[in-house]
């Protein structure tokens, strides 16, 4: 199969550290032809230009993601746009097959599937999204569905990708969003033009970076952008629910926030914080201009990198004492370009974990006795042998392995 053409596009503010990473996760892609575009702000433009990549590189410096990826889209010259996030690390294979589908004149749009934190747990699959922002389920198989302008599949802004034409024909994101159902705003308004597909096996990992609006450990800090997106969405998909007595979105905020302050994880004060930036983007929401996006008209010049498309692929494996020796082979295996998996486990029943380094290479360390999945039991009896071929197996429906050492 010929590929399309791909841009990947990245906005990245105030997260360089994040930003590098994710950048070596897209130098390993075995995608054959794509080009690299990353907005940022000044830090993670110097931290974009210290790569050895070819990045197109545009400076913005505001907390407006719908804006940035504007930008981005309209400097793309691929035939197909895919989106990543700065806090997100693709696995090699996630470019080609995020774009296999668009072979098909119909598709125009797709979307893979998230790992969380620990990188072996989904934090997303599949669903669609209706038209007051409510999301339900999808079967997590690969299937391409049809749309409505109020239901149509929802892609995840950190893993999905667009038929370039047809984005730019819609006008691309709408700023109004500034940040929250900016990619559902989308869905709804594409979904006359073709297909999207699910495609399960098209995989990133995403680690939820501080921000903003966010701790760390995905704790809100405000709440005024998307109370704000819930108003522009519901005054442009749904506009008498917008004037509905009770908003189920803004209901299930408030409850988020008596959860949140259930469990102790902000106080009594940071809760009160919580539903005043609640209410103040609710009504900054009902006042911003509602204006149609208007298409983007061009292209511009297609910049592939160099070096790009397969790549041999090597697990390495040992006891977690060994781990300084075994982590220093497995840089200089990256180095030389190959796509690197380290095992590291330990005599214990402890759960695996899965991560991308910034050496550059994937590693997962846990118990020979432990779950590498959250649905295996909690102790299993294995030799060291066959653990690493199971995991090696595991892992090699994602990225190239050979015969571990």
């Amino acid at each position: 199969m010929i590929l399309a053409t791909a841009s990947v596009i990245i906005v990245s503010r105030h997260r360089a550290a994040a930003l590098q990473r994710c950048l070596l996760g897209l130098a390993q892609q075995d995608h054959p032809s794509f080009e690299v575009i990353v907005v940022a702000d000044p830090a993670g433009i110097a931290a974009a230009r210290a790569k050895d990549m070819v990045i197109k590189l545009i400076p913005f410096d505001q907390p407006n993601i719908s804006a940035a990826r504007n930008l981005g889209l309209a400097t793309a010259g691929g035939e197909v746009v895919a989106f990543i996030d700065d806090d997100a690390v693709a696995e090699p294979t996630w470019l080609s097959r995020l774009c296999a589908p668009f072979a098909d004149p119909q598709v125009i749009a797709s979307t893979g599937f998230i790992r969380g934190r620990n990188g072996i747990s989904y934090q997303w699959q599949a669903c669609e999204v209706d038209n007051t922002g409510a999301d339900h389920p999808l079967p997590p198989r690969a299937a391409t569905y049809a749309g409505t302008p109020k239901r149509a599949v929802k892609t995840q802004g950190t893993n999905c990708a667009f038929r370039r034409q047809s984005l730019t024909r819609i006008g691309g994101f709408d700023p109004a969003f500034r940040f929250y159902l900016d990619e559902a705003d989308v869905n709804l308004r594409m979904a006359r033009l073709g297909l999207t597909a699910v495609v399960p096996d098209a995989q990133v990992h995403h680690g939820y970076a501080a921000s903003a609006r966010r701790r760390d450990d995905r704790t809100p800090t405000s709440l005024h952008e998307i109370a704000a997106s819930i108003a522009v969405f519901l005054r442009r998909h749904a506009p008498d629910a917008a004037d509905g007595e009770t908003i189920p979105a803004i209901e299930q905020q408030r409850a988020r926030i008596s959860q949140l302050l259930a469990s102790r994880r902000i106080s009594a004060l940071q809760a009160d914080s919580l539903r005043r930036s609640l209410a103040d983007g609710w009504d900054d929401g009902m006042s911003r201009l509602l204006a149609d996006p208007v298409p983007i008209i061009g292209a511009a010049p297609f910049t592939p990198g160099s070096g790009t498309g397969p790549r041999p692929g090597r697990i390495i494996a040992g006891r977690i004492w060994q781990e300084r020796r075994l982590r220093d082979q497995a840089a200089q295996a990256a180095a030389k370009g190959e796509i690197v998996t380290l095992f590291l486990l330990s005599p214990t029943i402890r759960a695996h974990r899965h991560r991308f380094t910034p050496d550059g290479f994937w590693e997962q360390t846990g118990g020979l006795f432990g779950p590498s999945d959250r649905s295996q039991p909690r102790f299993r009896w294995w030799r060291f042998s066959k653990r690493v071929l199971a995991e090696t197996l595991r892992v090699s429906g994602f990225r190239p392995t050979y015969p571990f050492e």
